[in-house]
């Protein structure tokens, strides 16, 4: 019997534990916290990066951080049999190929590095190297989709080999890339991965879940043997690796891991046209209270407006509890617009250090909470609550994960915390979520 490889993944945004439970999320990446996920008894853990709201200077300084610190680790508990993921999102924005780049040179050499961003529950899959993503039931190759004319991580190709070619501007070029195409995989792909060398770059089809099993029961084997393979995914192969059993406690079922039963708050901070639809929604339902915070506000950066704008919405909030309802805090939803994409990130942060302070001054009591976005959910565990480490619950609802804080929180002792990535979800999943915790 092969023991597993323990699978390190280093998640750019805290969203991509989306597919699997019962496993620890780290906000930090010192020594001793990454050991307490090496020695955890999940084959997999999560270190919450958050570097897709970093610039790519940033991301690389956090990446070479992480892995220094995870090769004393790996040392101290004396562990070899380790894969490495660098979980990104599934449409592709992120810092490629600054992560591996990072990652190999600290934790190298490695023989081949993949691309497997396919996630099913969003939606997503890859036929033929080329990346879609299901638009109103329409299979729309991603590159035609809002997510390829992002501001900071914008790209021109869904055909992976191009990708790569445009990402590492031509350092790899396209007809380099070894393709793993379904037919490849449904045979079968142990012999080719033995043969990979030099950390050769490979891209990833995957129509369902099976397709990504058959994958990783190769890589697996294949890592058995020897070989030493890295992962630039989304997070449907994460599920294929870990193999782990059905979650403790039904999505159905998890407002039993509500406190006292009592009403939560929710924090929306992206801005997407989904999580707008969805807000709408949320807004709509029985025992929910929408609190909008104008951001365009922190423009001006004065002090005094910010501090008014925190007394005024913690108010508002405070009353909306003490009322027995659960109050939404979100965003103002226009669109603004910057000069340069240091500003926009400059505000970002504003954004989200008014959107913490808030955190910070919810009611203690409060049952449950959601947090709406990707970076947001990040800034929710490691600043709003101040934790090391999280453990998962599971999935609420497909691609939404809900953890709880530890036991001795200083002021929210096992609360329940819903992580609702921005792209997630059809327009009635915020008030799904809702329903589901508000169950009596």
């Amino acid at each position: 019997m092969t023991t597993k490889p323990k699978i390190i993944v280093l998640d750019d945004d805290p969203t991509g534990s989306q597919t699997v439970h019962s496993c620890l999320l780290l906000t930090r990446w010192d020594v001793e916290t990454l050991r307490l996920g090496l020695t955890d008894d999940s084959p997999i853990f999560f270190v919450l990066t958050n570097t897709r709201a970093l610039t790519p200077e940033e991301a690389a300084d956090v990446t070479r951080e992480v892995c220094h610190n995870l090769k004393l680790a790996l040392e101290s508990e004396q562990i070899q049999d380790f894969l490495v993921v660098s979980r990104s999102d599934s449409t592709l924005r992120g810092h490629y190929p600054v992560e591996t780049d990072a990652i190999a040179a600290e934790l190298g050499p490695f023989d081949a590095h993949f691309l497997v961003p396919a996630f099913f529950e969003g939606g997503r899959f890859t036929r033929d190297s080329v990346h879609y993503l299901i638009v109103n039931g329409v299979p729309t190759p991603v590159h035609e989709t809002e997510f390829a004319r992002d501001s900071v991580f914008g790209y021109h190709h869904s055909y992976l080999p191009d990708y790569v070619e445009e990402k590492t501007k031509g350092r790899i070029e396209a007809d380099a890339v070894e393709r793993f195409l379904l037919a490849d995989i449904r045979s079968g792909s142990q012999e080719r991965l033995m043969k990979l060398a030099d950390n050769q770059c490979g891209v990833v089809d995957g129509e369902t879940q099976a397709d990504l099993n058959r994958f990783a029961a190769d890589i697996l084997t294949a890592a058995s043997q020897g070989k030493r393979f890295l992962f630039r995914s989304a997070a449907s192969i994460l599920t294929a690796l870990a193999a782990l059993p059905p979650q403790p406690i039904a999505a159905e079922d998890m407002a039993k891991y509500v406190r006292e039963g009592k009403p939560g708050a929710v924090i929306v901070g992206s801005h997407v046209k989904k999580t707008t639809e969805q807000l709408e929604r949320l807004l709509q339902e029985e025992g929910i209270v929408g609190i909008e915070v104008d951001v365009s506000h922190l423009l001006d950066e004065e002090e005094v407006q910010r501090t008014a704008l925190l007394d005024k919405t913690l108010k508002t909030l405070q009353d909306i509890h003490a009322d027995g309802k659960t109050p939404v805090v979100y965003t103002s939803r226009q669109e603004l617009t910057f000069n340069d994409t240091q500003t926009r990130l400059q505000f970002g942060v504003a954004v989200s250090t008014l959107l913490m302070d808030i955190v910070r001054g919810l009611p203690d009591d409060i049952g449950f909470l959601i947090s709406k976005g990707g970076i947001t959910s990040n800034d929710v565990l490691s600043t709003g609550l101040a934790l090391t480490s999280a453990r998962l619950l599971g999935q609420i609802l497909a691609g939404c994960s809900m953890v709880r804080t530890p036991t001795d929180h200083p002021q929210f002792p096992n609360l329940p915390v819903v992580l609702f990535p921005g792209n997630v979800g059809d327009a009635d999943a915020l008030a799904t979520i809702y329903r589901r915790l508000s169950a009596k």
